[in-house]
């Protein structure tokens, strides 16, 4: 091999490692979860709705797996569809979209809650997802009836 063919052939490599080496970069940022509106109307029993927004900013998708709380040992997720409820695995969050915990829809339930708080105190619950890390949230207790979507 002469010294110019050597030189073209450590040219072409070393192009084809910067090439590989930023095509495993990516310009996908991941999720970008923030919550807010979240509350839970003060339980009248031995179990409890919990209700929230989380907005993906993200340019990639998240799942929302499971919800912790020291106010129940089963915390579930359930979706309601034609006036009934059930439990789920997860719900999907779409990159750029938005997943509503909203009454008469989908929602946090607490079932065997080990209290019952009442109105003004906060009830503390983790969210986790596929992607992101887990996100610690206040859900301020409102009164029963409260409905923001009616307003």
């Amino acid at each position: 091999m002469n010294r110019r063919t050597t030189l073209t052939a450590l040219a072409a490599a070393t192009a084809l490692a910067g090439a590989v080496a930023l095509g495993g970069c990516s310009s996908d940022s991941g999720p970008a979860l923030k919550v807010d509106g979240a509350f839970m109307p003060q339980p009248v029993g031995d179990m409890a709705g919990g209700f929230l927004t989380v907005t993906n900013s993200g340019d990639a998708a998240d799942r929302l797996t499971s919800v912790t709380s020291p106010l129940s040992d089963d915390v579930q997720i359930h979706e309601t569809k034609n006036q009934k409820m059930r439990q789920v695995s997860g719900f999907d969050i779409p990159a750029g979209g938005e997943l509503k915990l909203e009454r008469g829809g989908s929602h946090i339930m607490f079932m065997a809650i080990k209290k019952r708080p009442k109105q003004g105190d906060t009830v503390e619950v983790e969210l986790h997802f596929d992607k992101s890390d887990p996100i610690k949230v206040d859900l301020p207790v409102e009164a029963a009836t409260h409905n923001p979507a009616a307003h």
